[in-house]
């Protein structure tokens, strides 16, 4: 897309230099790649403490020696 717009000369230097692009268009889109992803580990961290989640390792445990009882009823275990 195409569009005008006035940036300061200094800082699109300094953002062709961060960058290492090699024109103005791709150092731009890679900025605000860059802002973009920034502000989203920023909205996952802010989360943080907000997301409940499961924990299943106990049942796991369990499951896994239920598993290992029947598989040395049957005479499978050492396998």
């Amino acid at each position: 897309m195409r569009t005008t717009l006035n940036i300061d000369g200094n800082l699109l230097e300094e953002v062709l230099d961060a960058t290492g692009e090699k024109t103005k268009s791709a150092a731009v889109n890679a900025a605000l790649r860059e802002y973009i992803r920034r502000k989203h580990i920023q909205e996952f961290i802010d989360s943080w403490g907000r997301i409940i989640v499961d924990d299943y390792r106990e049942e796991a445990l369990k499951a896994e020696r239920k598993k290992r009882e029947f598989l040395d009823s049957i005479g499978r275990g050492s396998d």
